[in-house]
């Protein structure tokens, strides 16, 4: 089958890692499916394996992507939950033999892939595949840090850093559906129109004076965004976690933290209950994905590319089946 898989790692340089072409065809254990991929969609992930951060070179090469949808071995269409966890654990996420697609196991940008059967959720007839792909990494992880994580009501005020990326884009979309009052921050001066198209009811400059503090602030910047993270924030507000592509170690401030109560949470991915519950909310309200662009699968290395450069509003999502290579 034809496939975009980590051949090597380099850190350096990961594009160059990157290769095109055929692998074998997974074969699923007991318990697993095998489902025929239709679309898979791109996340910064991507770039960090090439790069080798979660990813060992005794366990290349290594198909990428983690997320997919498509049709199983019963024609169902679904779409594919990515984290591979212990199948007693009630949090997949808390789990700590937990894997992503594309770490231990072979990845989506393949014309077929092989996850545990609970790991399979019904794909509403009405989303499409790309919509569909978009869903089990970069929203599922906004919709973790904006339910499960936070304490967070209707009517509350967000903040979100660095409107452009999968998770910041899926974390604007979906406070404002939930009905959270939605302010977004981004360098670009169009980045911040487009914030505003998705969602969020105001948008400024990075580190720009806000009228008033916030409830929460969703960050996944990191050191670049950080202070004004803790600056932003009401007494008693939260910063939940979920990144650091600017640096992991910024000044931890932390007289602002206790003096002003302030409460630091990590969130990482979600379940796959709180997937059901996302795909739930998108079929109940209309909330789509926001898809960048569309690319067949043989343009995986320029995807790739474009999310490390950061040249993305949203998702890319690469297609698969019909439009695949099969030499």
């Amino acid at each position: 089958m034809f496939a975009a898989y980590a051949a090597q790692i380099d850190s350096e340089n990961p594009l160059s890692a990157l290769e095109l072409g055929q692998r074998p065809e997974p074969q699923a254990p007991d318990g697993w499916s095998t489902v025929a991929v239709r679309a898979a969609s791109v996340n910064h992930h991507d770039v960090w394996s090439l790069r080798g951060v979660g990813l060992d070179v005794g366990r290349l090469p290594m198909i990428l992507g983690c997320d997919a949808a498509g049709i199983d071995e019963q024609g169902n269409e679904v779409i594919v939950h990515s984290v591979i966890a212990s199948p007693d654990v009630p949090d997949e996420t808390l789990d700590p033999h937990r894997s992503l697609l594309s770490e231990r196991y072979q990845g989506t940008f393949a014309e077929y892939v092989t996850v545990p059967r609970r790991n399979l959720v019904p794909k509403p007839l009405d989303l499409t595949w790309a919509q569909a792909a978009c869903l089990p990494t970069a929203w599922l992880t906004a919709f973790r840090m904006l339910t499960t994580r936070s304490n967070l009501q209707p009517g509350d005020t967000v903040l979100v850093q660095g409107a452009g990326g999968g998770v910041a884009t899926a974390a604007i979309s979906i406070a404002r559906a939930i009905g959270m009052r939605v302010w977004a921050t981004s360098r670009d001066e169009q980045r911040r129109q487009r914030a505003l198209d998705v969602g969020a009811h105001e948008a400024f400059g990075s580190g720009a004076r806000l009228p008033e503090r916030v409830d929460a602030v969703i960050e996944s910047v990191g050191r670049a965004t950080w202070a004004h993270s803790l600056r932003a924030l009401r007494p008693g507000g939260q910063i939940i976690v979920t990144g650091a592509t600017s640096g992991a170690n910024p000044p931890a401030d932390l007289q602002r933290v206790f003096f002003k109560q302030l409460s630091v949470i990590g969130s990482t991915m979600g379940t796959r209950q709180e997937l059901e519950r996302l795909v739930q909310l998108c079929a109940n309200t209309g909330l789509r994905p926001l898809i960048d662009r569309e690319l067949p699968l043989q343009d995986a290395p320029a995807a790739i590319a474009a999310v490390a450069a950061g040249e993305v509003f949203g998702k890319i999502v690469l297609r698969v089946g019909e439009d695949t290579a099969v030499s």
